[in-house]
């Protein structure tokens, strides 16, 4: 199509106002006048021709590099693209009309592509959706990424213009999310109480009866329960959108992040937590747990295992409970991963649940990708699970789904994760033990091993964690028998001059006028002991009296 560049002036004729145009002699001098540029466009669909001009330049040089960048926009559709040439020259005419800057080659080519409008200005929403079709990477973040999308980010800020996207935006966003959090802990409470009321209504009789009918339709009309969107959520909501920011960052659509800078309360990782007798007295009281991350003791780790010793996921609930195997990394271990004679198991393959399905993956980090030795009787629980297994593929015969798994369903085919963790609180139950999750095993394993004497590098490389930190701050709770030696041994550390025994306190039982022969006489009020002689109680830590010398004192 054609296109030009020329130079014009504004001058007019003294006598007849009319303008000179190309008959200035002015024009003789570069300084004067401006560049224009005009451009044929492609002809409308009833054949009307139309075109792009624009003055002002105030050089050839200019005006001469963006008639090359329209020429360029109109290169992106191919010649027998008749509906992509019309939408170019929908916006070209556009730009013109506004005298707006000329759209970027690349950005508009995206849009192209992806069947965008080109005449209105790319939004939020338009470039997240852009953003997750091409995202690489695993299939459970790429879900997570496009619930946050769904849920939280397309309902909210979908409608603004990506490159006037703010931080008071976003910052208005997540206090509606926080409002709206009050909203649903209400509705939460009123759904739990009437659904209590009704527990209540005897069954029999008619007034009973139409009660009952009453609440339940009233509950029915209730919205149903809701998760709260915690901290942690929150900040997984941002995670998403700054990487989606960034991606348009290096696109050249913005040239700032927004989600970068919005403050947030931190989400920070629940600590684990030991049952002990008055945590439990609590949970049976009140039905809440001290932690969303409780561990159980060795004692009633020993009870859970000895209850489902005969049930064929005994091997995986040990294998987790002593070694700390994620839940999906034990689903898919493999009988190739692993060497039982040498007590090795390597941990390879894991299975991930996205929605309901179930895949194969890689583990969860590289340092997950790990070799576990195996104690004895961990071995022998594994042995005695492959020689059953063994037994159920000779019974199943033809049926038998060989998929090379350590554990499997009866017929050999893979396991649901999800089943598993049904499985396990069925178990638990049954027992009447305080709950726990699946994965708080684990929590429990790495408990047991530092209690045990290893140390957090050992602990961090047997749970295959990608930094010490995570190790240090979740996963490892002490236990109390554990603790309670710690600040006796500590405790022992320092001699002291004056020593109290268990039976009987300083005083205790001293009669008015009597003097407490644990003190010595030439001790100040401010208890500096006069003889030098004495022992100090900033002594050093090696200089720690035996048992016998202390009692004798």
């Amino acid at each position: 199509m054609k296109g030009s560049t020329h130079r014009r002036c504004y001058c007019r004729d003294a006598e007849t106002g009319k303008p000179l145009g190309k008959k200035c002699p002015k024009l003789t001098s570069r300084k004067h006048g401006s560049y224009s540029i005009r451009q044929e466009l492609p002809p409308r669909a009833d054949g009307i021709r139309r075109s792009f001009s624009r003055a002002g330049y105030e050089s050839l040089k200019a005006a001469q590099a963006d008639l090359d960048h329209i020429r360029a926009l109109l290169g992106l559709a191919d010649a027998d693209d008749s509906e992509g040439l019309d939408q170019i020259a929908e916006l070209l005419e556009k730009v013109a009309d506004e005298k707006a800057p000329l759209p970027d080659i690349e950005s508009t080519r995206r849009r192209l592509s992806h069947g965008l409008d080109l005449t209105s200005r790319l939004t939020v929403g338009e470039w997240l959706d852009i953003w997750l079709a091409g995202k690489k990477g695993r299939q459970s973040a790429i879900s997570r990424d496009e619930s946050n999308i769904r849920v939280h980010l397309q309902p909210r800020i979908g409608h603004v213009r990506l490159d006037r996207l703010r931080v008071t935006h976003l910052s208005e966003m997540f206090e509606a999310i926080a409002e709206a959090n009050v909203e649903i802990a209400e509705g939460n409470a009123a759904r739990r109480k009437a659904v209590e009321d009704l527990a209540q209504i005897a069954w029999k009789g008619r007034e009973p009866r139409a009660r009952r009918k009453a609440m339940k339709a009233a509950i029915a009309e209730m919205d149903p329960y809701r998760r709260i969107v915690g901290p942690a959520t929150r900040q997984r909501v941002r995670s998403t959108l700054r990487a989606a920011l960034n991606a348009a960052i290096a696109q050249q659509l913005i040239t700032f992040n927004p989600a970068s800078h919005v403050e947030l309360e931190a989400g920070r990782r629940p600590k684990a937590l030991v049952w002990t007798e008055e945590r439990i007295l609590h949970w049976k009281r009140t039905g809440e747990k001290p932690s969303p991350v409780m561990v159980w003791t060795p004692e009633h780790t020993g009870l859970f295992l000895d209850y489902v010793a005969e049930d064929r996921l005994y091997a995986l609930f040990h294998l987790v409970a002593f070694r700390g195997l994620r839940r999906g990394e034990a689903c898919g271990q493999r009988w190739t991963d692993t060497n039982l004679e040498a007590g090795l198991l390597t941990v390879a393959k894991q299975l991930v649940v996205n929605g309901w399905e179930v895949y194969e993956d890689d583990p969860k980090t590289d340092a997950g990708a790990r070799t576990i030795a195996l104690d004895a009787d961990t071995v022998q629980s594994l042995k005695r699970h492959r020689a059953q297994q063994d037994k159920d593929r000779k019974e199943w015969e033809s049926g038998w789904v060989e998929t090379g798994r350590v554990f499997t369903r009866e017929n050999g085919e893979l396991l649901h994760p999800a089943n598993v963790t049904r499985r396990f609180i069925e178990l638990h139950e049954e027992i009447g033990l305080p709950p726990i999750r699946l994965h708080d095993l684990r929590h429990g394993a790495a408990t047991l091993a530092h209690a045990a004497g290893a140390g957090l590098k050992d602990i961090q490389e047997m749970l295959g964690h990608s930094s010490i930190t995570i190790t240090s701050d979740t996963y490892t709770s002490l236990l109390p028998e554990a603790d309670l030696a710690i600040a006796e041994a500590t405790a022992r550390l320092v001699p002291r001059a004056r020593v109290s025994s268990k039976d009987s306190e300083p005083g205790v039982g001293a009669q008015p006028g009597e003097t407490d022969e644990s003190v010595p006489d030439d001790a100040d009020p401010w208890g500096r002991i006069g003889d030098g002689n004495s022992p100090s109680a900033h002594a050093p830590l090696t200089q720690t009296a035996s048992d016998e010398k202390s009692e004798a004192e």
